[in-house]
């Protein structure tokens, strides 16, 4: 039987961050945040399998799309950053996605953009300013040692 009295962890939501290689300015740490956070979704299949006669193939992907939410407070400045970041040029390029625990490495995403904005509320009763940000996360790596 497997041991039930192992640490469980814990999270710390003050911990996680998105730093972007090029633009320092738009980097976004706990205190810029509405209660959502950030969230971050691996888009896609890590491996595709391909139907034979008797099974399957695999092939591995080397890489998968990410999606990026950052709830943003547009009660800040950064929002206003955000927002003339997509008026001007929505390009990051490549960053970093710090996550909530020490125990789960950082991401690193690469060539990523503004997707979009979620519905902004101006009834003074809701505080977010959610950007969405696409890019992809490079998986696999041991494909390009071959």
């Amino acid at each position: 039987m497997a041991n039930p009295l192992i640490s469980q962890g814990s999270l710390n939501r003050l911990r996680a961050s998105v730093v972007w290689n090029s633009f320092p300015s738009l980097n976004v740490t706990a205190s810029y945040l509405g209660k959502e956070g950030i969230s971050l979704a691996l888009d896609g299949m890590a491996t595709t399998f391909i139907n034979t006669l008797v099974g399957a193939v695999t092939s591995p992907e080397p890489y998968q799309m990410v999606t990026l939410v950052l709830n943003l407070l547009k009660t800040q400045s950064l929002a206003g950053l955000y927002k003339a970041q997509q008026e001007e040029n929505c390009l990051l390029g490549n960053g970093v996605v710090r996550p909530d625990s020490i125990a789960l490495p950082a991401y690193d995403i690469t060539n990523c953009a503004i997707e979009s904005v979620r519905d902004l509320k101006f009834s003074g009763e809701d505080a977010a300013y959610a950007v969405t940000i696409k890019g992809y996360y490079i998986i696999n790596s041991v494909l390009y040692d071959t």
